[in-house]
């Protein structure tokens, strides 16, 4: 993403950029408002439950998504001993990932929408890089964070579908290993190993699907 900087094209890199940060900053907001849901006012507490960016925001995950396209935001703090039904830590860890899913549909179907009725705002390639980037970020970071290693939700989600022996296996293993094997797969796709170009794949083959309007 830094080498639009370096090519001139600074619309497009903060355009790129603010999609970036509403797509983490709904992501964050899924997950804390979630857990207020089932009882855990944690996130809340802390200013968490808030679609502010700022509150969500962390200067160095940001800066490494601009520089070498992987990075984050900071985590809400949830209390699961706060959670009214035994399964409430899987549907907050997945609310994040489906807060993307929801604003990938909402953006590119209301950018269809504006064509097909002839909005002027909606005109013109900006706000089509704009709607169309801001979709697939968020479909790319939903798929992203349910890979089931390291810290990304995924790995909160999968021992759910898993029988008992083999989910306790599976967190002790993440444990343990998990975080250095996201950190290799990171490290391999920054030096030219197309690790994550599936997710990217997906991405894109799912815009259409989720295209209602016509």
């Amino acid at each position: 993403m830094i080498n639009l900087l370096f090519q001139g094209q600074y619309a497009l890199f903060g355009i790129i950029l603010i999609a970036i940060v509403i797509s983490l900053t709904f992501h964050e907001y899924g997950h804390a408002a979630t857990a207020w849901l089932f009882g855990d006012n944690t996130a809340k507490l802390q200013g968490r439950m808030t679609l502010n960016p700022a509150a969500h925001i962390d200067p160095a995950g940001l800066l490494m998504v601009a520089i070498i396209g992987f990075g984050y935001a900071r985590p809400v703090p949830t209390n699961p001993r706060n959670y009214r039904v035994p399964w409430a830590d899987m549907l907050v860890s997945a609310a994040g990932p489906g807060m993307n899913l929801l604003i990938a549909i909402v953006a590119i179907n209301f950018y269809v929408l504006g064509l097909n009725l002839g909005w002027g705002f909606i005109q013109g390639p900006g706000p089509q890089v704009f709607f169309v980037y801001l979709a697939q970020i968020n479909l790319i970071l939903m798929l992203f964070n349910l890979i089931p290693v390291g810290a990304l939700d995924g790995h909160y989600i999968l021992p759910y579908f898993l029988p008992r022996d083999l989910a306790q296996r599976y967190r002790a293993w993440n444990h343990q290993y998990g975080n250095q094997l996201l950190l290799g797969l990171i490290l391999l796709s920054f030096f030219g190993i197309p690790v994550f170009s599936y997710i990217w794949q997906v991405g894109q083959a799912l815009l259409p699907i989720i295209t209602f309007v016509g």
